[in-house]
């Protein structure tokens, strides 16, 4: 009996010994989901992009104009208006109204080849368009504030003018940084 004590002993004390060094799995109900729940919402907030944004298309121009409350826009209300709404779509809440130049200083660069809906194309003058869309071809979407044509208006990369102009005068594309969009 003594034996067969001792061997049931140094077997479970072996194993006990060779586990040490084994990596189990953590218990998934003990990690933290807020990085994966943050990631999700913005995903959705990216996703409510496109309804919003086509919401927004033939409003009249108007410098300091807001949407909300006037009926007119610029491009700084506009994106604001944008953000907001998709973020308050998604559980978020976006940051605030900041003026175009205000509002660059909260994005980062981001090559071409990794542009998403949300992202900013400026010009070297600083004036934006919105990517609004984007098709599976590649084909972008871009909306903003026309002081041209006194309306809020769309177009797509297919557009002469996107080449033309839009291309030529390119300082980049850029995105929101994910401290622009915090839980509600």
């Amino acid at each position: 009996m003594k034996k067969y004590i001792f061997t049931v002993s140094a077997l479970i004390l072996l194993n006990a010994f060779s586990a040490w060094g084994v990596q189990f799995e953590k218990n998934p109900f003990n990690q933290k989901p807020e990085r994966t729940m943050a990631r999700d919402k913005q995903e959705i907030f990216r996703q409510n992009i496109p309804a919003v944004a086509r919401q927004f298309v033939g409003i009249p121009y108007q410098y300091g104009g807001n949407p909300l409350t006037s009926g007119t826009s610029d491009n700084s209300y506009l994106f604001f208006s944008i953000y907001s709404k998709a973020a308050q779509l998604a559980g978020l809440r976006y940051h605030g109204y900041l003026p175009m130049a205000n509002l660059l200083q909260h994005t980062q660069k981001v090559d071409e080849s990794r542009i998403q809906k949300g992202d900013l194309m400026v010009l070297d003058n600083q004036l934006a368009a919105l990517i609004y869309d984007i098709e599976k071809t590649g084909r972008l979407h871009l909306i903003y504030a026309s002081e041209k044509r006194s309306q809020v208006i769309t177009f797509h990369s297919d557009n002469l003018v996107f080449y033309a102009y839009w291309m030529e005068n390119l300082m980049g594309f850029y995105r929101l940084k994910d401290t622009m969009l915090r839980p509600e």
